[in-house]
């Protein structure tokens, strides 16, 4: 069975680094951005974190980052992503969800999301481009299994572990790549 998920994952390893330079590529020349919204699902565990991380990234540069979620009004993070966030300097204690609407979508000059139906989604709901709306886990600088950030939802500490550790990771890229002005003015 492990051999068997190794080549059903071997495309998305192989095509990491060419996505990863791709989408560093498509931050050159493109504007600075004043607001960058992370999207997730449901915005309880994976795109507060995220936006929360990006936020003191990008806080020097003027930057505005938010997170919203497809579903889901004002519903709380639960215990354990609040508790694994504290292990990265997060606070999602006093965190609700927040929805993402038209408004939100069309003040935002970069949305990461977690992946690639989120990515359709807001391409195809909201009119956005696919070029103003980055997969955050293509980001990673490590090599990974696949694209999406796993939503780590009712799945133990230990899965909040590994994916904030990765948000962490896609995060400090990011802001690598922004703040070693690769953007245009």
């Amino acid at each position: 069975m492990d051999v068997l998920q190794r080549v059903r994952r071997a495309p998305e390893r192989l095509l990491h680094p060419l996505r990863r330079r791709k989408v560093l590529e498509g931050l050159r020349g493109r504007r600075k951005p004043s607001r960058v919204v992370v999207v997730c699902y449901g915005n309880i565990c994976r795109s507060p974190v995220a936006a929360l991380l990006l936020g003191r990234e990008l806080a020097k540069h003027g930057v505005e980052v938010q997170s919203a979620g497809l579903v889901g009004f004002n519903r709380p993070s639960p215990d354990d992503a609040v508790a694994v966030a504290q292990d990265h300097h997060v606070d999602l204690s006093t965190h609700r969800s927040r929805l993402l609407t038209a408004d939100v979508v069309r003040a935002a000059d970069v949305l990461l999301v977690m992946d690639s139906v989120q990515q359709r989604q807001i391409c195809e709901r909201f009119g956005r481009l696919p070029g103003d709306v980055m997969l955050l886990g293509d980001f990673d600088p490590e090599p990974v299994d696949g694209r999406t950030i796993l939503d780590p939802l009712d799945q133990g500490r230990d899965v909040f572990q590994r994916v904030y550790s990765r948000i962490a990771r896609c995060v400090r890229e990011f802001g690598r790549a922004f703040g070693g002005r690769d953007l245009a003015p």
